[in-house]
């Protein structure tokens, strides 16, 4: 398999077979280049955090089966539990056919090369291809007294990690990590359901020579229209979206859109128009971050119920197990913490109010409307 560079059209694709025209192929995959890496993977990146919920060799097959068909960027975290491991199993006697991006919650040096040493070995490699800042609540920066940008020039001195990246969701950290020339990729959520903010770190870091890496183009959930999801991807030559992928069927919707790329236009900008109305603005993601809840409240769940209701409709969303959940809200202190922790600056409390209120009508027989 060779790439191939379409200059009419500035595109890059993998080309399994080409007659001696050039003109006709099997298996046409469109890549990204991230930023001046010089990485340039399949336009599908495997996000790989959920496989931590299924059993090794459940992932194992999965993984395989996304090499397969060319996807070769897979994204894992050492807070992922056993996703590392898992990645580590499927990919042992492949290392140099794939691409592999890790993270570290680490805030001081010690715990940073214990993360990178772990992740190091459950994943059986000697290297990393990005290794990244995990949401940090800073940028780390040289001189700063934490070690920590120091640690990963160190690491990428001794081969451990070839570049060096930082994801977020917080977006003033994301913009200085830009400006700061010290990233070769960011990692933010993004999707068509984000703001001009985000949107402008996407142009910025293309600007800077900088991968962008989108995490949550599903929303967390919210988008339930995968292929309105991946032509607007598309409408983004230098972004590497990670689909999070936890079953069989989900990547082959994914996969699909490999041999006939949706177009966004028509019925699928009519979905995104739609939705765009209907979620762009106060609505909780789901990433967690608000979390713990000093009382138990599962916020990243009851915070946006009104939505996933609606959107997803499920039984599992009136069982008496989520009926209990959602009472939990009754006891929220309105101690601020969660809504201090929001990388989106939400009013949590309220949301959670509200969420409630609308959930008890519902329960009471109101229609989903």
């Amino acid at each position: 398999m060779k790439i191939v560079q379409d200059k009419e059209y500035k595109k890059c694709y993998y080309f399994d077979k080409l007659n001696i025209f050039g003109k006709e192929a099997v298996n046409i995959m469109r890549t990204v280049t991230l930023g001046n890496t010089g990485i340039t993977v399949n336009k599908n990146g495997f996000g790989a955090l959920p496989i931590q919920r299924i059993k090794a060799e459940e992932a194992v097959k999965l993984l395989h089966k996304a090499y397969n068909n060319g996807i070769n960027f897979y994204d894992t975290a050492r807070f992922y539990t056993d996703s590392e491991e898992k990645l580590g199993i499927a990919f042992e006697n492949m290392r140099d056919k794939i691409y592999i991006a890790s993270k570290t919650m680490a805030t001081d040096t010690e715990n940073f090369w214990k993360d990178l040493k772990e992740s190091l070995r459950l994943l059986k490699t000697d290297y990393i291809d990005i290794y990244q800042f995990h949401n940090p609540a800073f940028c780390p920066k040289p001189g700063d007294g934490t070690g920590l940008y120091e640690a990963m020039l160190e690491a990428k001195k001794q081969g451990k990690i070839r570049y060096i990246g930082i994801t977020n969701h917080r977006l003033a950290v994301a913009e200085e990590a830009i400006e700061s020339g010290l990233y070769d990729t960011l990692q933010f959520p993004f999707s068509y359901l984000s703001t001009e903010k985000e949107l402008s770190l996407v142009h910025k870091c293309e600007k800077a020579g900088m991968g962008f890496i989108a995490m949550k183009a599903l929303a967390g959930g919210l988008i339930n229209n995968s292929a309105a999801a991946y032509a607007y991807m598309l409408e983004y030559e230098h972004v590497l979206p990670i689909w999070g992928v936890q079953r069989e069927c989900e990547l082959d919707e994914f996969l699909v859109y490999q041999e006939e790329e949706p177009v966004l236009k028509g019925e699928l900008q009519n979905v995104i128009d739609t939705d765009l109305k209907e979620l762009q603005g106060e609505f909780c993601r789901g990433c967690a971050y608000c979390m713990p809840c000093p009382v138990g409240i599962e916020i990243n769940n009851c915070a946006r119920m009104s939505l996933m209701i609606r959107r997803a409709p499920s039984e599992a969303q009136l069982t008496e197990e989520m009926q209990a959940k959602m009472r939990k809200i009754e006891e929220c202190l309105h101690c601020g913490k969660c809504k201090s922790r929001c990388p989106f600056g939400l009013d949590t409390p309220t949301l959670l109010e509200k969420n409630y209120k609308d959930y008890k009508e519902i329960l009471a027989g109101k229609k989903y409307d």
